[in-house]
């Protein structure tokens, strides 16, 4: 189960989640403006918004990818591409004359109404489930048992944890603040190197 390519994939797994979009900026502008605490009730809602989008996609595709396995040829090449895009808008970033990271986007309330804006942003994100399908065609064999897809879950969502609940701990310091936002160039190469190897490993990877 834990082979180079899934370790590869894997770490591909956490900078896309790490790189920015509205669940990230979401955590950091929390995080800056409201504190530790409230940016923390923004990512619980975002893990539970990615946990439910993670299960339904193991639940479905268990069942789907074993009576089509074209489906599972098309999220492969689907999540290659998307993959492929995620290294296209890093480098587009890296190079841009105004390298200033976001300052992220803010979210009020008390902490049931952070986690319910926190889930809510996941779950009506089109990208989330796009990744999480796509992520299983990668990782898995086209005959996985809802086991294999559930034991690949913890792994990814172990990753998750680590991505968003680090964020609302880091952008509550603003040290880290500004070190990342004069950093954020080489950041974003480094995004970008890692989206395109893990594309290239999907692409040339044989099925099992």
């Amino acid at each position: 189960m834990i082979t180079p390519e899934f370790i590869a994939i894997w770490i591909a797994w956490l900078m896309a989640g790490g790189s920015p979009g509205p669940a990230t900026m979401g955590i950091a502008g929390t995080a800056m403006s409201e504190g530790r605490r409230s940016a923390l009730a923004f990512a619980l809602g975002i893990l539970a918004g990615s946990a439910s989008w993670g299960i339904a996609a193991a639940l479905g595709l268990s069942a789907v990818m074993l009576a089509n396995v074209w489906i599972f040829e098309l999220l492969r090449y689907a999540g290659a591409a998307y993959l492929g895009w995620l290294a296209v808008k890093a480098l587009q970033r890296a190079i841009a004359k105004d390298t200033t990271a976001a300052a992220g986007t803010p979210f009020k309330g008390n902490f049931q109404t952070l986690f319910a804006k926190g889930a809510a942003v996941h779950i009506t994100n089109p990208k989330a489930i796009l990744s999480w399908a796509s992520i299983y065609a990668i990782v898995a064999p086209a005959d996985a048992t809802p086991a294999t897809l559930f034991g690949y879950f913890a792994a990814l969502f172990a990753g998750s944890i680590l991505i968003f609940i680090g964020y609302a701990f880091l952008f509550s310091s603003p040290a880290i603040v500004r070190g990342y936002r004069r950093a954020s160039r080489a950041f974003d190469f480094a995004f970008a190197g890692f989206f395109g190897f893990a594309g290239y490993k999907i692409l040339t990877a044989r099925l099992q």
